[in-house]
């Protein structure tokens, strides 16, 4: 089972040229819809002049949602191609803007594809990609009694403690890799008065 996902640290620029036409493209880590549309607003009012501004993007670690966007170019010849190139590089939680300013001459169908599909690799090519590793959350609860024990199988288990609340009942939260969640679950749901659940 695959739980590692490949995205970009920071945002990354690249360009492409052809028959006096330029594809500057942008690539950008995120999250969620609305940090993608204050990107895109912010991308159109730098580059007013530009005559299309297409887009592709992917969301998620497992169940991925993406979206591709031809902005007024012939459809599947600027979004589609964008987007093939963030599945063939393998990213996600990511957008790949790329501003075009025409230059004169028409470059064809398969002239927009291939440019687009460039200028988008000319992006992924500077960027710093990084595979990150898909984690579980979990909340523990348990009284003062146990927990000497579920501390030493945090510690042992090399688990990423999110928080610890001390009141009369104590709760505690960490993130495990996901192909060890089963496992370390079994571990805390063996211990007699504790309790342990999905965040």
């Amino acid at each position: 089972m695959s739980d590692t996902y490949q995205t970009i640290t920071e945002p990354a620029e690249g360009l492409f040229k052809d028959k006096g036409s330029k594809f500057i493209s942008y690539l950008y880590p995120v999250t969620t819809e609305d940090e993608i549309k204050d990107i895109l607003a912010a991308i159109k009012k730098e580059h007013y002049s530009a005559r299309h501004h297409c887009y592709a993007w992917r969301l998620g670690m497992e169940d991925i949602r993406f979206r591709a966007n031809d902005d007024g170019e012939p459809s599947s010849t600027a979004g589609k191609p964008i987007l093939g190139q963030l599945v063939s590089h393998d990213l996600t939680n990511v957008l790949c803007v790329v501003v075009r300013y025409f230059g004169g001459t028409l470059l064809g169908v398969s002239g927009l594809i291939q440019a687009y599909r460039l200028a988008a690799v000319s992006a992924i090519e500077a960027a710093n990609i990084e595979t990150r590793i898909i984690e579980l959350t979990y909340d523990i609860r348990c009284s003062y009694q146990e927990l000497n024990t579920v501390m030493q199988i945090i510690k042992s288990e090399n688990l990423n403690t999110t928080h610890i609340d001390m009141q009369e009942q104590i709760r505690i939260g960490f993130s495990v890799r996901k192909s060890e969640a089963e496992r370390v679950e079994q571990i805390f749901s063996q211990i007699y008065g504790v309790e342990i659940k999905q965040a």
